[in-house]
């Protein structure tokens, strides 16, 4: 991933409504959502959200697809994973910290000499 991409990335989501939303369709999985819903369950006036859904959308973290008379957004998981591959590719020093936890970057003691 770029560095020009993330940083457009972490700026989407570096506004509360819109990590709200991101959360949200994460969390609805590819299916996605309708415009309407999201707005419903965040209560945000659609034209708030139309605003935020542009810039994710922008960001490349959330696609939109019509149905019928609606349009449906969801998450888009290949950018989100490559995101987070960008920001922790260098985590513990090139060591695998899988799953991503302090205590999984810990190196093992190493013994006393005595």
């Amino acid at each position: 991933m770029e560095t020009n991409q993330v940083v457009r990335a972490l700026s989407a989501l570096a506004q509360e409504s819109r990590l709200a939303v991101f959360r949200l369709l994460v969390q609805a999985g590819p299916n996605g959502l309708p415009a309407g819903q999201v707005a419903e369950r965040l209560s945000i006036a659609p034209s708030s959200l139309s605003f935020h859904l542009k810039e994710l959308t922008h960001a490349g973290l959330v696609a939109a697809v019509p149905r019928g008379r609606f349009m449906i957004y969801s998450a888009n998981y290949t950018e989100m994973g490559a995101l987070l591959t960008f920001l922790t590719e260098n985590c513990c020093g090139g060591n695998p910290c899988v799953p991503i936890s302090p205590s999984a970057c810990k190196k093992p003691r190493e013994k006393s000499e005595s």
